[in-house]
């Protein structure tokens, strides 16, 4: 185990906070409940956004689960042409679930779509994309998301 300052982990190693796991599982049962699937599904090696990933889909079918993917440019300084890299390897009205880190993924929206955004930790933001370029569609917070699954959110 790697340990960093303080005793406490790397932050690579770092896992979600009981809070961040309700956070991820309520955020899959949203997608569910909207009836949302995805032609891939990737995220960063990063020990908390693997778990993220891995809670969201606990509940998905399995051919949804089975597309999950360690994706190394999410890791750090992922950004618009990444996403687009990333994206081309799917069916052009194929849907794509990213989970990484901030700022890297406020900057990919804003390199994206020109949208300044706040991306909180356990929300989503939702694109849409036309080659090179694309709007902001949507922007849920973890509590919207929570509200959207059918779950107590903590208000934050």
């Amino acid at each position: 185990m790697g340990i960093g300052q303080h005793g406490t982990r790397s932050d690579a190693e770092r896992r979600l906070t009981p809070r961040g796991e309700g956070q991820a599982r309520a955020a899959g049962a949203a997608f569910s409940r909207l009836g949302v699937d995805f032609e891939a599904v990737l995220f960063s090696p990063k020990a908390r956004a693997r778990q993220t990933a891995e809670l969201a889909a606990e509940r998905w079918p399995a051919e949804q689960r089975e597309l999950l993917r360690a994706h190394e440019p999410l890791a750090s300084g992922f950004d618009g042409a990444q996403a687009l890299d990333a994206l081309s390897q799917i069916d052009g009205d194929g849907r794509l679930l990213i989970v990484g880190h901030e700022p890297d993924l406020s900057r990919t929206v804003a390199d994206l779509t020109g949208a300044r955004i706040d991306l909180k930790k356990g929300g989503l933001a939702v694109l849409r994309l036309e080659g090179v370029g694309g709007e902001l569609a949507v922007l849920l917070r973890p509590r919207e998301l929570a509200l959207i699954a059918g779950v107590p959110g903590d208000g934050h």
